[in-house]
Parts: structure tokens; C-alpha cells; sequence
């Protein structure tokens, strides 16, 4: 739908009649369900995605993945995925991460980073391991060839968002065909109940199919590889009610279970790795549940099992965490805001629950072959504490708490002390090569999120649990620091890679987003300490009491020390303006909020929107406007209409034609909405909320941020 559509909605939804009285307590359902997102045509930007956070799967307007070719060449993929299913290539040179290594000049000594990801052995180790796509299910003929779009009409679908059910009608032909589909809350099934005399008559028949894998070597969105050899497609058994299928690609092993209610016959069509299924002539309605696991006999529930789990599922995520209502404003934004809302809480929850934190697209489609970038886990999952669903923050941390040994070990091999935290990684938490090792912002976010569960729940079970995690992070932290001879303070680099990056990784120092969130991590590191009644690290205070100021220039706030340029090259202002997360983001540790207004100003002023901004930044602006009691600036940036920053029917924020959703941005806008509307510690009442008498805010349940 058109904003132009959308703003029209809006103002006739929240032009509300003088003294209108609210009630006590937000209605949840009507609040979620009036954002239930419709489409009445085929939309390619806009398949939805149904998940239980471990494992999703992506529907065309038929309910299913019939119009993958037409999906994958103009819109969104349309896959099947789980964060359990990776791949690895054979290795027959046995490659290492050493053989991708450069010798770096740190401070006076060689130190070795696998920043070489150009060569052979590099791109290998940054190929693999890599995700791999599961099955594909979609609508064919009698003779199994595909359903084209043209043959499609009188389309009309609804994601009913509070229980996860899609809703598909659609004409093939003259044919009325119903499809609805879940995906099973509780075990990776995919359920869907099909109705049409199309089925009754033997003209409609649905397909199993089997990709090999993605052609590892694109980064982003690769297209899925349908080739006969390389992997295998065992059928383990099968009758007229069920198949069970092993499939294998190297080492990598899933089984797929499929059953259905009436009886069809099932045969193999042109290919090892494709399945006809023919419902024998009923009633016209025809269910099948599809379970796919890494491990043997794992039975899919059924379909009105995985309605009733996923309906339970859904209303509970809705109930127990906090909600944010807009009726009553008048600004014609409020409802397009409300509407990205509600969909960022639904993407995010669909996705976000795996056994590896997620990559950036989730589990819609692929990007940076699956690979998880660490510095991006506070935007995936901090706003999951704001709005009172932690276990999805304590899902994602814990995988870094499995990791320790890990981590120190890579720390250890650097010449630091305590543990060091890969950028990207995949299953096996090895780095990756290229520039990667040297971003430097990924390794606070586990103090910061340990903190924000702490504030949730204040126990000292909570502080064991995680005091190890944030104590070799803080000591990696600290040993990071380099003293400068000359200044008689500490430095932050060289070599690294800010945030915003377009800077000489092996020439950059003080960097002023990383610099306040070195003081911001080691302070809470401290204070840990003491809560555990434990003595200060004096190390770490000593560099604290001697850390270098942020970077200023001409009373502003600039990128970095070593080349403070920000505000006179115009190429400096293509890319994240980082440092505005220094009070924002974080909560303004040694930030002068005065000189940070300046910043901002400029930022507002004079940055380059038609550049490589991402979706996370426009949330992360109107954070530090919101910080700065700039409440009416806060709302305009988040809203600004802006490449990188549209939303699309399904909620998905559009960066380019690789990058056909962007996860991050979802989850910086739900963080956003909790600091502008809930607040931060010494804030007043919703800092981020105009005063201007068009905005009418409710809350229910929102953690304020440090």
C-alpha cells in the first residue's frame, strides 16, 4: 500500500470526535490486529515471513513459494531456513585462519589479523561456514509444471499478526483457490490447509523441491542453486501419506518429514531432488505439515496442532511484552510509526531465537553467507529487554557465554589480555577474514546487554551468570588501551575500523563513538564488581581517569582524532554519522551535551542522505535527539523519508536490490521508540514525543535505557 494510502488511513483513524475518553488499558489485540498487513495484488517487496525465531519460512501471495523465480529476480527470496542449517565446503588445501594473516604495526609491534580476504585461502575461510536454504513448496498443474503469475488473480492475503496465521485467496484460472499457513511454534514445521475444486478435480498438485545450496561467493541475497549434483535427496520411505526424506550436501545432513491428511500419490518429477504430490480426488481440502530437522524421526505436528500452538504462542508475545499506542495523535505520522512498530516487534520475534545470533537479514533470505556481525547483536536484540521479551537478549548473549574460552583465545594470539570478541562469525565462531578484525564496536555489547538484563531482573543469580562474560570483555577492553608516551593518555588504536567506515583502518585513532564506549563499558564493569562486593580493577581506573577526551573540532564532535575532518570534506559525510551514538545509544559518557547539540545540528544539516546511510540510522539519530530534549527533531529523522529508511507492506526496510530487507533497522527502530516514548534514567516523560498537542502516546510496559 502507498504511504500516500497509509497517511490517509492514519488521519481518518486518529481524527478522533473532541473528548474522547481512552480506557485504563491499551486493547493489545485491536492494537496489533489493525496493523494486520493485506495485499490485494502480488507484491514482490512484500512475501510474508512465518518463524518461531529458530526457523522461518517465506510465502508468496499463494500462501506458499510457487512465484520463487518472479520473487527472487525483482523482490524478496522466497526460502525456507533455520540457524541450525550450515554448510562447509571441502577443504583440500586445509586452509587455516593464519594463512590469511598481514602483520600489522600496533604500537611498536607486529601483530598478526587475517585482514587478507582477497586470496585464495581468505576467501575460503570467508566463504565457509556458510547457511544453506532448506526445501521449497509451491503450487504446480496436473503435469507439475509451475503456476505462472499471469494465471493469478483476484489476489487477496492477511497476516493476522496476532496468531501468526497467513491467510491466502487468490483465482488460478476459474478456480477459487484458500490457503492457509503456519509455521509451528514450537518444532520447524510448516503447516498448510489448502481448499479449491481445483484439488478436488486433480488439476492442482503442490511440489517438493531441494536446492543444493547458495553460489557462495555472492555476499548478499545469492540466488538459490537447483543443480543435479553435489548434494543428495534420499527417500528414506514413503506411501500415499507421507515422505520421509534425508538429504545431504558433504557433511551436512537434514531430514524433511512431510505428511497429509488425505491420500495423494507422491513420485519423483524430472529430478532427484523434486516431488510431485497428486491429492487423490476428496472434498477439496488438502492439509500437509513439513518438518525439517537435523536430527532423525522428527514428527511435524499437525495441522491443527500447530494452529493452536502458534495462535497460544503469538497472543502470549503480544500480552506479556510492552506495547506503545498512538491513538488519539493527529500528527499524520503516527500511524505509519505505530504500523513499523508493531511489524519490527512480529520480524524480529520470527527471527531472532537461533542457535547463532542472527546475520542481518535473518531467516528470509541470506547475507554475508549467514554470517553473524557481532558489532550489529545490540540493534538485533537490546529493544527485546526494553519491551519485556529478555529471553530473546538472554538467547543471543548466551551464545557469546559459550564462547569464552574462544574469545581469550583470540585475545591471547593479539598480545591482549582477556577476551576479544570476532566481528563476523558463523557456526564454529571463527573470524572471518578481510577488513572485519579490525572493527573494534562489537566488543562492548555484551557489557551493555548484560547490564540492560541486570536492570531487568536484579539478582545475584543474574550477576553470576554473566560476571564472567563481562569481566574478560572489560579486561580485553582495558587491553586494548595504549599509552601515549608523549599526551600521557590513553589511545584507542591505531589499527581499527570505526564504526563509520571510510577511514584508514591501520592509520585511525580515537574514534569518538568507540572511545565513550570504552569508558561506558569499563564503568559498568566496575560497578558489576562492586555489586558482587568485589574490589575495583585498578587498571581499569587508571585508564578511565586517563582515557583521551572525544575528538572536537570547530565545537562540534568529529569522526575521529587522527584525521578530524567530518565537517570540512564532504566525503567524510556519506557513511554513519557514529559518534552521535556516544549520547544516543549509549548514555553520554565524557559527551559535553551542549557541544553534542552542535553535532547533531550538523549531522541534521549537512550529512549526505543519498549515500551509504543504512536503515540503523535513522533510529540511532533520533535516539541522541531524544537524549538532547529535541523531541520534534527525534520524530523527523526517524520518520525522514530517505533511501534506506522505507518500510515496506510486510515491515521489511528496503536498502537495495541485494539487500531487499535490512533487520537491523527494525530492531534500532524498536530501541528508538523505547528511549523516545519510556525514556532513560533522569529523563523527562516521554523525551522523544513532541509536545505540540498533536501526539497522544500511551505505554505499557517499556524499560527505561541507562
Amino acid at each position: 500500500m502507498p504511504y500516500s494510502i497509509r497517511k490517509s488511513i492514519a488521519l481518518i483513524y486518529f481524527s478522533l470526535i473532541p473528548g474522547f475518553v481512552f480506557s485504563a488499558t491499551i486493547d493489545r489485540q485491536a492494537l496489533v490486529t489493525r496493523h494486520n498487513p493485506h495485499l490485494t495484488q502480488i507484491d514482490t517487496r512484500s512475501p510474508f515471513t512465518l518463524g518461531n525465531g529458530c526457523f522461518a519460512f517465506t510465502a508468496d501471495v499463494t500462501g506458499m513459494q510457487t512465484l520463487s523465480d518472479l520473487y527472487e529476480k525483482t523482490g524478496i527470496p522466497l526460502q525456507t531456513m533455520a540457524r541450525w542449517a550450515w554448510h562447509i565446503a571441502p577443504n583440500p588445501k586445509g586452509y587455516k585462519l593464519e594463512d590469511a594473516f598481514e602483520w600489522i604495526d600496533t604500537h611498536g609491534k607486529l601483530i598478526p589479523y587475517p585482514t587478507n580476504g582477497t586470496s585464495e585461502a581468505g576467501l575460503w575461510l570467508r566463504q565457509n561456514p556458510h547457511d544453506v536454504p532448506l526445501g521449497r513448496i509451491a503450487f504446480a498443474d496436473s503435469l507439475g509444471q509451475s503456476l505462472q503469475a499471469a494465471d493469478i488473480s483476484k489476489v487477496t492475503q492477511t497476516l493476522n499478526l496476532w496468531t501468526g496465521h497467513l491467510t491466502s485467496q487468490f483465482m488460478w484460472h476459474n478456480y477459487e483457490v484458500k490457503v492457509d499457513t503456519v509455521v509451528d511454534s514450537a518444532t520447524d514445521t510448516v503447516a498448510v490447509k489448502i481448499k479449491s475444486k481445483a484439488i478436488t478435480q486433480g488439476l492442482l498438485t503442490l511440489t517438493l523441491d531441494y536446492p543444493r545450496g547458495y553460489p557462495t561467493k555472492m555476499l548478499n541475497n545469492p540466488p538459490m542453486e537447483w543443480g543435479e549434483l553435489g548434494h543428495t535427496t534420499a527417500v528414506i520411505s514413503k506411501n500415499d501419506n507421507s515422505i520421509y526424506l534425508e538429504r545431504t550436501h558433504d557433511d551436512t545432513h537434514y531430514f524433511v518429514t512431510a505428511f497429509w491428511g488425505n491420500k495423494a500419490a507422491v513420485t519423483n518429477h524430472n529430478s532427484a531432488h523434486h516431488f510431485l504430490i497428486k491429492p487423490t480426488p476428496s472434498s477439496g481440502t488438502f492439509e500437509i505439515t513439513i518438518n525439517y530437522s537435523k536430527f532423525k524421526n522428527n514428527l511435524p505436528a499437525t495441522y491443527d496442532e500447530a494452529t493452536k500452538q502458534t495462535s497460544n504462542f503469538w497472543q502470549t508475545y503480544w500480552n506479556t511484552g510492552a506495547c506503545v499506542d498512538f491513538t488519539g495523535s493527529t500528527d499524520t505520522r503516527a500511524f505509519e510509526l505505530e504500523r513499523r512498530i508493531i511489524l519490527s516487534e512480529y520480524l524480529t520475534a520470527v527471527q531472532f531465537k537461533g542457535e547463532v545470533p542472527p546475520c542481518e537479514t535473518g531467516l528470509t533470505c541470506s547475507s554475508w553467507q549467514g554470517k553473524h556481525n557481532t558489532e550489529m547483536v545490540w540493534w538485533h536484540v537490546a529493544h527485546f529487554a526494553l519491551w519485556g521479551h529478555s529471553d530473546y537478549t538472554s538467547n543471543a548473549l548466551e551464545w557469546f557465554n559459550k564462547h569464552i574460552s574462544e574469545a581469550k583465545e583470540l585475545a591471547h594470539f593479539r598480545g591482549l589480555t582477556g577476551a576479544r570478541w570476532p566481528k563476523m562469525i558463523g557456526i564454529d565462531d571463527r573470524e572471518c577474514p578481510g577488513g572485519n578484525p579490525l572493527i573494534i564496536w562489537n566488543q562492548p555489547h555484551p557489557i551493555a546487554l548484560a547490564e540492560l538484563l541486570y536492570r531487568e531482573t536484579p539478582t545475584e543469580e543474574t550477576l553470576n551468570h554473566w560476571s564472567t562474560l563481562v569481566s574478560e570483555t572489560a579486561e580485553c577492553m582495558s587491553s586494548m588501551l595504549f599509552l601515549d608516551d608523549t599526551t600521557k593518555r590513553y589511545i584507542l588504536g591505531p589499527p581499527v575500523w570505526i564504526a563509520q567506515e571510510i577511514y584508514d583502518q591501520k592509520k585511525t585513532s580515537n574514534p569518538t563513538y568507540e572511545l565513550s564506549y570504552w569508558a561506558y563499558g569499563l564503568q559498568v564493569a566496575q560497578t558489576w564488581r562492586e555489586r558482587q562486593h568485589l574490589a575495583r580493577n585498578p587498571e581499569w581506573d587508571k585508564k578511565l581517569a586517563g582515557l583521551s577526551a572525544l575528538p572536537i573540532k570547530d565545537g562540534r564532535y568529529v569522526a575521529i582524532e587522527s584525521m578530524p575532518d567530518t565537517w570540512t570534506n564532504i566525503n567524510s559525510r556519506q557513511d554513519h554519522p557514529s559518534f552521535l551514538m556516544a549520547y544516543g545509544l549509549l548514555p553520554g559518557v565524557n559527551v559535553d551535551p551542549q557541544i553534542m547539540r552542535a553535532t547533531l545540528e550538523g549531522v541534521l544539516n549537512q550529512w549526505q542522505w543519498n549515500k551509504k546511510i543504512w536503515g540503523w540510522d535513522y533510529p540511532m539519530i533520533a535516539m541522541t535527539a531524544a537524549r538532547l530534549n529535541e523531541p520534534n527533531k527525534a520524530i523527523d529523522i526517524l520518520l525522514k523519508v530517505s533511501p534506506g529508511n522505507s518500510y515496506e507492506i510486510n515491515g521489511n526496510c528496503w536498502q537495495r536490490p541485494n539487500l531487499p530487507l535490512y533487520l537491523p533497522a527494525n530492531g534500532s527502530l524498536l530501541s528508538a521508540v523505547a528511549l523516545m516514548v519510556g525514556g532513560f534514567d533522569g529523563s523527562v516523560d516521554q523525551p522523544g514525543i513532541p509536545k505540540d498537542g498533536h501526539w497522544v502516546v500511551r505505554s505499557e510496559g517499556l524499560r527505561r535505557l541507562p
